[in-house]
């Protein structure tokens, strides 16, 4: 075995070809995996019969507003926590701005199926009422609700995963009432994995794109629309394919409360700013927003790129615990309105505004229903920032008013050129307008 991948929770192993094939990976057992796709079996075989059928399109235009529980309480979650994540939507005024679903992560279930009906079973110590007692609850808010699962044998912390069961799961997710599905992929087989481009170097006939491809399908065999996130961790190219499989995706690893992922994640997506439309966004993990450490401007920054780059925006904290000033910056409805604009999909790009060669870039400029916008990114100390309106592309030389999409003041009308002083780590956000 050759280990391909790894994190805390798992190794993900590639077999030798050649070698006897094992039943198990690490303690996982496989025998969900179909036998057509054993370790020596070719890809180009398994992708002929996989299913093509894309993602609804009856959900998803947007980028996903809500909360995941994840990133607050990892494993130790519970009924009362996500239900009182809804309610705190709905009294702090979050569900009014748009943020609609409330998505349960991992270590919801059982360790071990139902051994009559094959089922995902609800830990019912957690969740006393099932899933579906909690999705009632959820829409009696006028919300939506998220599940997770794995497009392996088993989840990131070790409890079933949907490889080899897609149908079932799915419609077991839909009789519950469930709106969104994470798709994560730990504890993957040998032969289900990719060892190298696919033949013919198209992705989406990978094995990995046809574990999601699978469940795909499935969650359409459902009378039920489904929001479907691939957490694929920004492997296999999956920005090339991924809007043929699902909404969003993940670009990579899990975040953390730290200015360095912020960047990081960012140097990352500008990368495949062409992925990213209605229906098909890169997803840059779920936000860190009155967790660790951040500043005050690191958190406003984490927010307004994840906004002009139309990522999933799903909060990661206990909403009881966002102070004034948190929320705030998640309240902002100029970014909110850029980010969930219906008439133009694309996100902010970078543009070049002399002299500027930071990495990652530090000015984006990007269309929405009211005109164009332009946000800088300070990734350094605090400094006087200057952009020339010529530089933006579809703005061209003469006068044009300026509008902090901050503070949402007018700042005064410019010719020519506009300089701002942003603090470190800070990021501006302008609307700016013909005079």
């Amino acid at each position: 075995w050759t280990c391909v991948a790894q994190n805390q929770y798992y190794s993900q192993c590639l077999q030798s070809p050649g070698t006897a094939t094992d039943t198990t990976v690490g303690s996982v057992p496989t025998s969900a995996t179909p036998s057509t796709t054993s370790a020596s079996a070719s890809p180009t075989g398994i992708a002929g019969s996989a299913p093509t059928v894309g993602p609804s399109h009856s959900v998803g235009k947007l980028p996903a507003l809500g909360w995941n529980a994840w990133n607050a309480y990892g494993c130790n979650i519970n009924e009362d926590k996500i239900l009182a994540a809804a309610n705190q939507f709905v009294s702090l005024g979050l569900a009014d701005l748009g943020y609609e679903y409330i998505n349960i992560d991992d270590c919801w279930s059982e360790m071990q199926r139902d051994t009559s009906t094959g089922r995902i079973v609800p830990d019912p110590t957690k969740f006393p009422n099932g899933i579906s007692g909690v999705a009632e609850q959820v829409h009696a808010l006028g919300l939506k609700m998220g599940i997770y699962s794995d497009a392996g044998t088993a989840t990131c912390a070790g409890f079933p995963g949907s490889l080899g069961n897609e149908v079932l799961d799915a419609t077991t997710f839909a009789e519950w009432g469930v709106d969104y599905l994470k798709y994560d992929n730990c504890n993957v087989p040998g032969n289900w994995s990719d060892s190298g481009t696919p033949p013919g170097g198209d992705w989406y006939n990978s094995n990995s794109a046809i574990r999601y491809r699978q469940m795909t399908a499935a969650l359409n065999g459902t009378a039920r629309p489904f929001q479907f996130n691939l957490c694929i961790w920004g492997a296999a190219n999956v920005w090339d394919w991924g809007a043929r499989v699902g909404h969003s995706w993940r670009m990579s690893g899990d975040s953390s409360a730290s200015w360095n992922y912020i960047i990081s994640i960012l140097a990352t997506n500008v990368q495949h700013l062409a992925s990213i439309d209605f229906y098909s966004h890169n997803d840059m993990d779920m936000m860190e927003i009155g967790n660790g450490d951040l500043t005050i401007q690191e958190q406003r920054t984490h927010f307004a790129v994840w906004c002009f780059l139309k990522s999933p925006i799903l909060l990661g904290t206990d909403p009881s615990n966002l102070n004034t000033t948190q929320l705030a910056i998640i309240k902002n409805t100029e970014l909110l309105a850029f980010h969930q604009d219906s008439t133009i999909g694309k996100p902010a790009a970078p543009f070049t505004s002399s002299p500027s060669s930071s990495s990652p870039p530090e000015f984006y400029a990007g269309q929405s229903s009211k005109g164009m916008h332009v946000f800088i990114v300070n990734t350094g100390a605090a400094a006087s920032k200057t952009f020339n309106f010529a530089d933006v592309p579809g703005l061209g030389s003469g006068s044009f008013k300026v509008h902090d999409m901050w503070t949402g003041a007018d700042v005064g009308m410019f010719a020519g050129s506009f300089t701002t002083t942003v603090d470190t780590h800070d990021t501006a956000a302008f609307l700016v307008t013909p005079a």
